[in-house]
């Protein structure tokens, strides 16, 4: 300490009286308090359902594209020759768990421009085994983003019907990139 703090210490400590007879003072412990529970904010827009839902039979693949889709960007989509940007694994959460991951991951690969995207949610051997839930819910949750424009199954060396490519629209700045980029071929 140096002299100032130790006068400022002094100063402040100059009307404290010590404690008299010191063993019959108790310390209580201080009360444990739970954790503040943080609000994850990035979870406040998202519109998701969980409600009740149709299971999709074991046998009937996952498929959906938007309409105005080429059907030669689903059939690139569906033979696995897009290269995935990015890919999510929602093995072994559970439906609330799935349903947010879904949604940062959705948002994110949008705001980074990302177009092909790989989503591995398992498979199950059970039409009510959870891995086939969470397809399901898979199913339903990709169609009720706007950005995404189609998804199908997997191909087997990607994870079969325990995964989806997810196609995703291209973002503005894609769109003018391409725009610009034909120009300059037409002229």
């Amino acid at each position: 300490m140096n002299p100032d703090d130790n006068a400022l210490f002094l100063d402040a400590m100059g009307d404290v009286q010590p404690l008299k007879r010191c063993a019959d003072v108790q310390w209580q412990p201080g009360r444990t308090t739970r954790p503040q529970q943080r609000v994850d904010t990035s979870q406040l827009d998202n519109f998701l359902t969980t409600g009740f839902l149709d299971i999709v039979p074991l046998a009937q693949p996952l498929e959906f594209h938007r309409e105005g889709v080429q059907q030669g960007v689903i059939d690139k989509l569906r033979s696995g020759k897009y290269p995935r940007q990015a890919s999510l694994t929602l093995l072994r959460l559970t439906v609330e768990q799935c349903r947010q991951q879904l949604y940062t991951f959705i948002c994110q690969a949008e705001r980074d421009g990302l177009r092909n995207l790989i989503v591995i949610h398992g498979k199950g051997r059970e039409e009510n085994a959870h891995p086939n839930i969470v397809r399901s819910y898979l199913a339903r949750w990709l169609a009720e983003f706007d950005a995404v424009q189609a998804f199908c199954v997997a191909q087997p060396h990607h994870g079969g019907s325990g995964a989806c490519y997810v196609a995703l629209r291209k973002s503005e700045n894609a769109k003018l990139e391409t725009r610009e980029r034909h120009a300059k071929r037409s002229r």
